[in-house]
């Protein structure tokens, strides 16, 4: 029993990730209809980052985390500014784009940060393990859940009772009409995707300290995030967090009873659930 408890947990600490990750993913695909391919080299980049600044200059892990967001925010604002805004609308283009702009963040910090792993340096009050009831936990995983849930609360929040939310989901439904009521929605999507780009650097170096980070973690944590979106359907932020549940426990399961079929597990469903609900879980035609 307890056993299975461990690899329960271990799939919502994951899954606690996942969401992180991929409610910004959510945010800049599923509400604004922008296909960002280059949302898992951000979260390796945030990663990197705040390895950088808590490890290397030594300025702690939280430290570390905020820079992290910070700067790959920045870089949201310039890869939206800079490129994304010559192919709004087209989707194809921006696949090949973002596509395109992966494969150079992730020439770059091979170059810098060569093919080694690196680890998130935890704080010292999160090391260690918790005892819950004979069962010996990791603190940074419950830490990690714990941010999951709180990061939740705070979108619901944001998006569904406050004005800013309001204006974001509208603008979305129809653009036309909040630009005549003399709002700057142009504005308002590129907080929101910059916003979105900030998780993805905060997701870097929160899992950086469990998952660590190595050249190739960029494209797993993309396929995951795409898994999560598209079980849960684009542009639902509770669909989202169903969706990342559904995958870190299918992930953990799988690992610990079919191992050789771990992918299977997870993209199985997935398929299954694509036939019945094209649009995903909680997803709705734009």
């Amino acid at each position: 029993m307890g056993g299975w408890a461990f690899h329960i947990l271990n799939g919502l600490t994951f899954a606690a990730l996942l969401f992180i990750v991929a409610s910004g993913f959510t945010l800049i695909f599923g509400l604004l209809r922008i296909v960002n391919l280059a949302h898992g080299a951000l979260y390796l980049a945030g990663g990197y980052i705040g390895y950088t600044v808590a490890a290397t200059l030594g300025a702690g892990f939280f430290l570390g985390c905020i820079a992290a967001m910070a700067s790959v925010a920045l870089a949201g604002f310039v890869l939206d500014q800079g490129l994304l805004r010559f192919v709004r609308g087209f989707e194809l283009r921006q696949v090949l784009l973002t596509l395109g702009v992966a494969f150079i963040i992730n020439d770059m910090l091979l170059v810098v940060f060569g093919g080694d792993t690196f680890t998130m340096p935890a704080p010292a009050i999160l090391r260690g393990a918790i005892n819950i009831n004979g069962l010996f936990y990791p603190k940074y995983r419950l830490f990690v859940l714990g941010l999951g849930v709180v990061m939740f609360i705070l979108l619901w929040l944001l998006l569904y009772k406050t004005r800013l939310g309001a204006l974001i989901r509208a603008g979305v439904d129809d653009r036309e009409m909040i630009e005549a009521m003399g709002i700057n929605i142009r504005r308002i999507f590129l907080l929101t995707f910059m916003l979105g780009s900030a998780f993805a650097g905060l997701g870097g170096a929160v899992g950086g300290a469990f998952l660590t980070l190595y050249p190739s973690a960029d494209a797993e944590i993309l396929v995951f995030s795409l898994a999560v979106v598209i079980i849960g359907g684009c542009g639902s932020l509770v669909g989202a967090a169903v969706g990342a549940v559904m995958v870190g426990l299918l992930n953990s399961i799988g690992q610990v009873m079919f191992p050789e079929f771990a992918y299977f597990v997870i993209f199985g469903p997935m398929a299954l659930i694509l036939a019945f609900r094209p649009l995903g879980l909680f997803g709705r035609a734009a």
